[in-house]
């Protein structure tokens, strides 16, 4: 690495504009301006420095602030365009032909293409990952190429300082004392100290220095955001965070998604309506009954330990509980949700096999919908096998029937039929309202007899382990908020020369009102000479300028 000598005899890294012993300009750049540029204490930046292999390009990438901006306005266009509609944890579908069906019948053209997007998932997408992390490593390059240098260089301040340092800071004092005193510098060192500051002295220099700490403001800041962020990625991680869905139904017993080695059984679902006539918006939205109440009475059941992952048998009870919105069922870390509920869903269809011209019938045929059998035996040679099922028959493709989906919304099955009569089978296709007979005339047929329907529960599961870490990490950045709000660095160098001039500078990263407040201090306690705001002139000139220019 290139050194830069001062002319003071230290040397100073590459990149340096400001000697970091006495604070003498380094650069040309530097010793044109008037006022020194304090930003980094003109500390070598790495960013600013090296530029050379693809490391270094990377680096000054990530590291620009102007990079990091766009990536955080970039970060809040796509998190808002997951805002436009609901996302698919949220409505009440399984399957993804089902979200896709959602989405078109829902919001229409916009829905489809939202959902054709991959919008409707937005926050589990890899892209949309890939901008959280470019955002995170954007943050923590950009907090050690300014932070690191930037706190070592306030760690090794020295007290005396060049003249040309002192000289090009924004608030300078030069010249003999108002009143001639032997202790000017023990009334600077006891002012200042009653003013707060941490004061310094080596011979006839001070440095007093107080709010030193606000200056990590935004590092805190930095900081709590990649916490954050870093809770944020973990949702990726298996078994650290979960938000799913499931339907139970009354009666069925089903394991929880994403909790592994538990159970919920639907005991039962309630709903309770109130009992009054429409009116106002009930009427508007087309709503003629409001649910008072939905709950479900559910019993929670644990794994024995030796089982196998999915093994129904043997387990053992947990809790009873009863589901109710705002009511949550919790047990370890996760809850469970009433989110939804569907009435009356198709449970068991029975049918009566029965002689076309008679009507005569050879017996009846239970089917569960949910879990149904290959063969039904009535007896006397008489059976009928199950060939095809689809639970929601939504028409045919290619002569082929097709399901939407494994709910039995629009049950549809292909029968093959064995009687004494017709021992070689006959074949029926039988749907609502739609019988096909594809071999030709039957002489029997599956006849519709009865139905049995049942209540399905919607259940949302929540488990997420990165609440505490969320939680630290916004507590972290509001801290950082507070220090680079509400706190400031002020520093004042005061030094007596040997023909008894003093010479001052003093410089706050902000609130120059409150620092010339303790410098007015100061200068009537010690009878300094009186200080000047070299910006303030430099304003003022310009300003003068500007009237001239419209006078002349």
């Amino acid at each position: 690495m290139n050194k830069i000598l001062c002319e003071c005899g230290h040397e100073n890294p590459e990149g340096t504009n400001l000697c970091q012993k006495c604070g003498s300009p380094l650069t040309e750049e530097e010793k044109g301006k008037k006022i020194a540029d304090m930003r980094y204490e003109g500390t070598a930046i790495r960013s600013k420095t090296y530029n050379k292999s693809i490391i270094d390009k990377i680096w000054n990438f990530f590291s620009s602030v102007k990079v990091g901006i766009t990536l955080i306005i970039i970060n809040l266009i796509a998190a808002s365009l997951g805002t436009i509609l609901p996302q698919e944890f949220f409505i009440s579908v399984a399957t993804d032909a089902e979200k896709k069906q959602y989405y078109s019948d829902v919001y229409g053209w916009f829905g489809e293409i939202y959902y054709a997007l991959g919008l409707s998932d937005l926050y589990s997408s890899l892209w949309f990952q890939i901008l959280v992390l470019m955002l995170g490593v954007s943050i923590i390059i950009a907090s050690i190429d300014r932070g690191i240098p930037l706190h070592k260089s306030l760690k090794n301040q020295r007290v005396k300082r060049h003249i040309n340092f002192m000289k090009r800071q924004r608030v300078v004092a030069n010249g003999a004392p108002l009143k001639e005193s032997t202790q000017t510098m023990e009334l600077v060192e006891q002012k200042l100290k009653d003013l707060k500051y941490n004061v310094r002295r080596e011979d006839n220099a001070v440095m007093a220095e107080k709010g030193r700490f606000s200056r990590y403001g935004a590092y805190v800041n930095h900081v709590g955001l990649i916490v954050f962020i870093i809770g944020v990625m973990l949702h990726l991680l298996p078994g650290v965070y979960v938000d799913e869905s499931m339907w139970l139904r009354e009666g069925e017993t089903r394991a929880i998604p994403g909790v592994d080695g538990y159970f919920l059984k639907n005991d039962k679902f309630i709903l309770e309506t109130y009992d009054n006539d429409p009116q106002g918006e009930q009427l508007k939205q087309g709503v003629n009954t409001m649910a008072k109440n939905y709950q479900t009475n559910v019993t929670l059941y644990k794994q024995a330990e030796d089982a196998v992952p999915g093994q129904a048998d043997n387990l053992e009870e947990v809790k009873s509980y009863e589901i109710r919105v705002n009511h949550p069922l919790k047990h370890e870390g996760f809850a469970m949700y009433q989110m939804d509920y569907r009435l009356n869903e198709l449970k068991t269809m029975v049918f009566d096999l029965t002689n076309k011209s008679t009507e005569a019938s050879l017996g009846q045929v239970s089917i569960d919908l949910t879990n149904p059998q290959d063969e039904y035996d009535l007896g006397n040679g008489t059976k009928v096998r199950l060939m095809g099922y689809y639970p929601d028959f939504s028409g045919f493709k290619e002569g082929v029937p097709q399901t939407a989906t494994q709910t039995p919304n629009n049950p549809a099955f292909i029968f093959k039929m064995y009687t004494p009569e017709t021992p070689d089978g006959e074949t029926s296709f039988v749907a609502i309202q739609n019988t096909l007979e594809p071999d030709g005339e039957n002489v029997y047929k599956m006849k519709f007899a009865n139905v049995e329907t049942r209540n399905m529960s919607g259940l949302m599961v929540r488990y997420d382990k990165t609440i505490p870490l969320l939680i630290v990490g916004g507590i972290i950045f509001m801290i950082g908020v507070t220090i680079g709000s509400y706190w400031n660095h002020r520093r004042i160098w005061v030094e007596q020369l040997a023909d008894g001039t003093i010479r001052l500078a003093a410089h706050t990263n902000k609130n120059w009102f409150g620092i010339k407040k303790d410098l007015n201090a100061l200068t009537a306690h010690a009878h300094l000479p009186q200080y000047i705001d070299q910006q303030d002139l430099e304003n003022n000139d310009n300003v003068e300028i500007e009237k001239d220019g419209k006078t002349s």
